[in-house]
């Protein structure tokens, strides 16, 4: 038999490998989408958005055990003048979780009441109306997006996505890959004798490794039998593989220049060789091609080298599958505590152990062996050596990737001020377009949304102040409490504001003076939100006052909570936007249509991640999803309305 070796003729460097697989499989829709049960959705990645089916809780639950009342009865009791209650008549006995008894709507701890008689109890404090009581809608109200498109379930999101009524979900479906280890030097552990070991032979382990780094990138991993070095056999297995429902198949072994080393010939027999060597260390031999359209590497014997190939090449093509950004990872300034010499024209990757030392994080090289296995499980993290550079000096600062900590979250798009519906929408459709940004959003009032901005907190605020003088909204108090901010205010939505009532409108409220009426309970937002600001506006013009108003002081921080409590019964009207009144099946009594803008830091403003958000804004089907909502109005949605830069 004649040997035959081969060389590495057109190595490509790691950036164009990387270019060139995202252009060979792009994978831009993902794989196929399958409906999973929730409880086996756990690290799945979802392929449509979840809304919440009912709230949680569904109904008032005593949050402490004790005694449910009605709050007005406690009023006035203190210890020199406690208030007597009867078990049955003003008090009743409840236990952490249980539902709130009708007409109660307060909850007095049992450490706080004293039996002085049969079914006859005495306190010495008052309680406020729904102290120590989870109201309905409390944690997720029904309709409500849970999560988003593309977002990867935690375990924590099991228990949001029961708690909301949702037992099954839309998921792309798990990438398959299979795995071939090759090699006739190699044993299978689970068959070997480690004390008859000949020398030559090597507990085959890499396969296994593979497979677990695959199945922790969301993958399920099939591994074949060894196979010895026999080229018609490979080839056998490998055209099965390919004709099989594997969506990527990995040959471990094989991929060197070596006499016996069979994956470049077999990818070139069966289909087409697309890299041949990277100029990385480790990882150099790694091959790349397309069988059946299907992606096949075959990977480096060592292990370090198989590791390495697989992070840079093979995980960012399992994320693209499963529509997730390319894997990320965190980088932290270090200073060196030697000298490390690189081969120039070679990418290296040098594994270091980490230590703080003063206000300096310095690095230690570990040995750069790839079949070093210790030197990567003992790494802290890993110094990227450019090609074109022969080394890095001792204590000059580098950038070292961290294999310990968590990954830091860098994509958000952090949005603090009002709340409104449509940035639920606007936040789906910004992880449907690019998966590796997201949107964090705060609401705390308009006002408090200004301030945020003013203390450099966010990259955008949602604002609706009305300008009482002359109509206007929000420009006027980014020029009072923004003097010297740049500023971009860009206009979202035209949204119609009003009274939100129960069906049927028992109470026969038709406008804002009507919530002066002593039988009407009202639900109130938090001081600095525009909606408050819009309230008292009108409170003022028609002569009120906030004591008018009953529940005027009992505040909710969205426009959904606000409907909740009317339609759970614990308020009878609330000021807030028909697409929450929409959504959970309330009348609404329309009382204004105002404008909805973004504040947005001119230092942001061209950033990627704005812009992103900005061409999503100004998509058509962004408006045609935010009109769905109802109540709302885009003619001059995304247009740029007032600068200061």
């Amino acid at each position: 038999m004649t040997e035959e070796r081969t060389i590495y003729l057109k190595m490509k460097t790691l950036k164009e490998a990387k270019q060139l697989l995202e252009e060979c499989f792009p994978f831009s829709k993902g794989l196929a989408a399958e409906v999973v049960a929730v409880t086996d959705a756990v690290g799945r990645v979802l392929s449509a958005p979840v809304y919440a089916k009912i709230s949680s809780p569904n109904f008032h639950a005593a949050a402490m055990d004790g005694i449910a009342v009605k709050a007005q009865i406690s009023f006035g009791a203190s210890e020199s003048a406690p208030k007597t209650l009867v078990i049955g008549k003003d008090a009743h006995w409840v236990n952490t979780g249980h539902v709130m008894p009708e007409q109660t709507d307060a909850v007095i701890m049992i450490e706080h009441v004293h039996p002085v008689g049969p079914n006859q109890l005495e306190i010495e404090a008052p309680v406020f109306p729904w102290q120590n009581v989870r109201r309905m809608g409390e944690d997720i109200v029904a309709t409500e997006l849970v999560f988003p498109t593309n977002h990867r379930l935690t375990p924590f999101c099991i228990g949001a996505l029961i708690s909301a009524g949702v037992f099954e979900v839309a998921v792309w479906k798990k990438p398959s890959v299979l795995i071939q280890p090759i090699g006739s030097e190699l044993v299978d552990h689970k068959n070997a004798d480690i004390a008859r070991l000949k020398p030559g032979e090597i507990l085959e382990s890499n396969s296994h490794m593979l497979g677990k780094m695959a199945e922790a990138c969301g993958a399920c991993s099939i591994r074949n039998p060894i196979l010895r070095d026999d080229f018609e056999l490979i080839l056998h297995h490998i055209r099965e593989a390919s004709e099989s429902e594997a969506d990527l198949i990995l040959m471990t072994g094989g991929s060197s220049a070596g006499s016996e080393d069979f994956a470049r010939r077999v990818v070139e027999k069966l289909g087409e060789v697309l890299i041949h060597g990277v100029t990385m260390m480790p990882g150099k031999p790694v091959i790349a091609g397309r069988i059946n359209q299907k992606p096949v590497f075959g990977m480096p014997g060592y292990p370090v080298s198989a590791i390495i190939a697989f992070e840079q090449l093979v995980h960012p093509m399992l994320n693209r599958m499963q529509r997730l950004p390319a894997p990320e990872t965190e980088h932290l300034s270090v200073h060196l505590t030697k000298k490390i010499a690189s081969k120039l024209g070679m990418e290296e990757f040098i594994r270091v152990k980490l230590g703080q030392v003063g206000e300096k994080v310095v690095a230690t090289p570990l040995p750069r062996g790839a079949g070093c296995i210790t030197s990567i499980t003992e790494a802290d993290g890993i110094i990227r050596i450019p090609n074109h550079m022969e080394g890095v000096s001792e204590n000059t600062p580098a950038a070292a990737w961290l294999l310990r900590p968590a990954s830091a979250i860098r994509n958000n798009i952090v949005v603090v001020g009002s709340h409104d519906n449509t940035l639920d929408t606007l936040r789906d459709m910004i992880r449907t377009k690019n998966s590796a940004v997201s949107l964090s959003s705060s609401h705390v009032g308009s006002m408090g949304g200004l301030m945020a901005v003013k203390k450099g907190l966010c990259h955008l605020a949602g604002s609706h102040l009305l300008d009482p003088k002359d109509g206007s909204y929000n420009i006027s108090y980014i020029q009072k409490y923004l003097p010297q901010t740049p500023i971009h205010l860009v206009h979202l939505v035209q949204r119609d504001q009003g009274l939100i009532v129960k069906p049927g409108n028992p109470k026969k409220i038709l406008n804002i003076g009507d919530l002066a009426q002593k039988e009407v309970v009202f639900i109130n937002r938090q001081g600095g939100s525009g909606t408050r600001v819009l309230l008292d506006f009108h409170l003022s013009r028609i002569g009120l006052a906030p004591n008018d108003i009953k529940g005027y002081d009992h505040e909710e921080f969205t426009h959904m909570a606000v409907a909740a409590a009317v339609l759970s019964g614990a308020a009878d009207a609330g000021l807030g936007i028909y697409a929450a009144a929409k959504a959970l099946k309330l009348e609404f009594i329309p009382v204004v249509t105002e404008s909805y803008d973004l504040v947005i830091p001119a230092e942001y403003f061209d950033t990627d991640k704005i812009q992103l958000l900005l061409e999503v804004i100004r998509s058509d089907e962004f408006k045609s999803r935010v009109l769905r909502l109802g109540g709302y109005h885009v003619e001059k949605t995304g247009e740029l309305i007032w600068s200061r830069t």
